[in-house]
């Protein structure tokens, strides 16, 4: 698959880059460093991870069920609590590479991290005294005892390794792709945005071998396998990442944008009783020039900016850059560069959209915890004999990702550029909205399904644990519209988040993204915790027998408040302004930020 890469240019070139080393610390030379030869190790190890973690996760709700025998809410909280703590780690790997180790160090460091969780987590399906023993009859009764302390102790400590571990590595290992391409070439930019291209791709490549292969091998051949073939992947990833050594480019390091973002609100605070400027002219900024001056040479963290124009939203911050004393040198937490300032804002700027998004992630979670427990109890035979793994109807959701994309390069981006006059069709903010519009329908066709399910069931009087008459593919449309949603929705989060972030806090920016999968998965954990208290035991929503349940209102109630959201998100999405250069809903110009081009990933 790496061989039908873009080829690189090998045209002789003998320049450096000045932003850029080798790893012996020299410049990196243009020619023998980065591009695509350096990009393709980096997509295997994504790739790696992809197929590991989601190869841990997408089956883990039957693992807890069947063999760790805890109930069906507990299940599905246990899993989105994992997914959504490899996401918010996302904000600690940032914070790490941004400020201590560099963005290859880290990955290096946290891809052996998840590689000894994932090898806790096999020996801890291998060995008999770490799970319970068989059961006999149903989950809470005496023949089938719940696993005890100390043995979901040793699964939780496999987990939450092998999450710190994916946190640390998904922090930094789009940014560090983008490392290896320089901007200010025309030629290594284009190429920069077929490396995203590429890079969503592997992910879904990685998604579709975890939901079929590793889904297969751990329910056939058995978790020990399953979960050792996800051990081996990280670990080979490990490898091809690090056989890439002599090939990277290292950028220098930029300083935690965290402890910017503090220093502009105390310095703000400190200075809140004292007044504003008229003209804004007048507040403290960066001189360029003598930066440059200052650090020309250095190879420590770099600080270059280019200036920001003023802004009038949140003037409260203005405060940070009024300069009581010129003469002296003030702390960096009393006074702060007005284009300090303007990066801040543009973050604040940004809040709204983040906190609206994060409603997607809790409908995404459903895609592996609830949905996956309702194939179960699902006629899933296939011919005479075969029998399609529960975990295996994700294939279903990636195979629509993989379509969607084509689809909407193809389609959808010809036909918007002509109605609106954008050369890249949908603005990232309307790809949100189609997602997030997309995640709503397909709570609701999957609340329709479950109704349906339910009816067959009591209509055929079926028992406890037994098989509901009625075919898995009733599952696949809600399968198929939650996919289609994260094409829009991942591919339109990546492309704001990172064209819109400040250049100095892309790694932040990233782990602002991917916080709102993690946060999706925590108000998943947290509405089916508040529905198992509010339903009880009696008339459980999210019962063990799904067939005495009713997932049905669960799903209504996810589906209503998909609407909500996305009502609040359109309210968002009209206020935002995008920087300045850059295609706005109606392809006009327009923002209130000046920066350099970077590509748009479709």
């Amino acid at each position: 698959m790496v061989g039908l890469l873009p080829e690189t240019n090998g045209a002789a070139e003998t320049d450096v880059l000045l932003d850029a080393w080798d790893f012996r610390g020299r410049p990196a030379a243009r020619s023998s460093t980065g591009r695509w030869g350096a990009a393709a190790m980096i997509l295997v190890a994504e790739l790696n991870e992809r197929l590991t973690t989601l190869g841990i996760a997408v089956n883990l709700v039957t693992y807890l069920t069947g063999t760790m025998h805890v109930g069906n809410a507990e299940a599905a909280n246990v899993v989105t609590n994992f997914m959504g703590a490899s996401f918010m780690l996302c904000l600690l790997g940032g914070f790490v590479a941004d400020s201590f180790l560099g963005r290859y160090l880290t990955i290096a460091i946290f891809t052996a991290v998840q590689a000894s969780g994932v090898t806790i987590l096999t020996i801890s399906t291998a060995a008999p005294g770490l799970r319970p023993p068989a059961c006999t009859g149903n989950i809470g009764s005496a023949e089938c005892a719940r696993a005890t302390g100390a043995q979901l102790g040793v699964l939780y400590l496999a987990l939450y390794l092998t999450a710190l571990g994916t946190g640390g590595l998904k922090s930094s290992v789009s940014g560090f792709g983008s490392d290896q391409f320089d901007e200010t070439d025309a030629g290594e930019r284009n190429q920069m945005m077929r490396f995203f291209n590429w890079f969503f791709f592997f992910i879904s490549l990685g998604s579709l071998l975890a939901v079929t292969v590793l889904v297969y091998v751990q329910d056939n051949l058995g978790r020990p396998w399953g979960y050792g073939a996800c051990a081996a992947s990280i670990a080979a990833g490990l490898v091809v990442f690090l056989a890439g050594t002599r090939r990277y480019r290292f950028k220098k390091l930029a300083g935690s944008p965290l402890t910017q973002i503090a220093a502009v609100i105390v310095a703000a605070w400190r200075k809140r009783r004292l007044e504003l400027p008229t003209d804004p002219a007048m507040l403290y900024d960066i001189d360029v020039g003598k930066v440059a001056a200052a650090e020309e040479g250095s190879t420590k963290k770099s600080k270059l900016k280019q200036r920001l124009p003023h802004t009038d939203q949140f003037r409260f911050l203005d405060h940070a850059a009024i300069n009581e004393d010129p003469a002296a040198e003030a702390s960096k937490w009393r006074l702060a560069t007005l284009t300090d300032v303007e990066e801040v804002k543009t973050v604040a700027r940004m809040l709204p959209i983040w906190a609206t998004t994060i409603m997607f992630w809790t409908v995404y979670a459903q895609m592996t915890t609830f949905s996956v427990s309702q194939a179960t109890t699902m006629d899933r035979r296939v011919g005479a004999s075969f029998q399609i793994p529960a975990g295996s109807l994700t294939v279903f959701f990636v195979g629509s990702i993989l379509l969607t994309v084509p689809v909407y390069d193809r389609l959808i981006v010809p036909v918007a550029r002509r109605l609106s006059g954008n050369p890249h069709g949908l603005t990232p903010l309307q790809r949100i909205g189609v997602g997030l519009a997309l995640s709503a329908v397909a709570m609701a066709g999957a609340a329709l399904t479950e109704v349906r399910r339910l009816r067959v069931a009591r209509d055929a009087a079926v028992p406890a644990g037994a098989v509901v008459p009625m075919s898995v593919f009733w599952l696949i449309p809600q399968f198929f519209l939650v996919g289609a949603g994260e094409a829009f929705t991942y591919i339109g989060q990546l492309d704001f988040f990172l064209r819109e972030c400040p250049k100095g806090m892309k790694t932040m920016s990233t782990g602002l993204f991917l916080s709102t999968l993690s946060l999706g998965f925590f108000v998943s954990s947290a509405l089916v915790a508040a529905v198992h208290r509010v339903t009880g035991d009696r008339h459980a929503w999210i019962a063990d027998d799904l067939n005495k349940g009713r997932l049905d209102l669960f799903y209504w109630l996810l589906a209503a408040l998909c609407l909500a959201n996305l009502l609040v998100y359109l309210v968002a999405a009209r206020w935002y302004k995008y920087k300045a250069g850059r295609a706005g809903a109606d392809g006009s110009v327009n923002g209130v930020e000046m920066a350099d081009a970077e590509p748009v990933f479709h």
